[in-house]
């Protein structure tokens, strides 16, 4: 019996594309910084997948 309840990612899909949103906005004004939007594109893509 399989009673693991199904997660909504939905929450983290949207949050995943706002991250990459942010990243091409960071990119545009100040091409230096793009590192700092890493981690929340790579943790809500991960999260979205349901790796973590």
């Amino acid at each position: 019996m399989d009673n693991t309840k199904s997660k909504s990612t939905f929450l983290y899909w949207i949050l995943f594309l706002a991250s990459v949103a942010s990243f091409f906005l960071v990119y545009a004004f100040a091409g230096n910084y793009i590192t700092v939007t890493l981690p929340f594109i790579c943790y809500f893509f991960a999260k979205a997948l349901d790796i973590i």
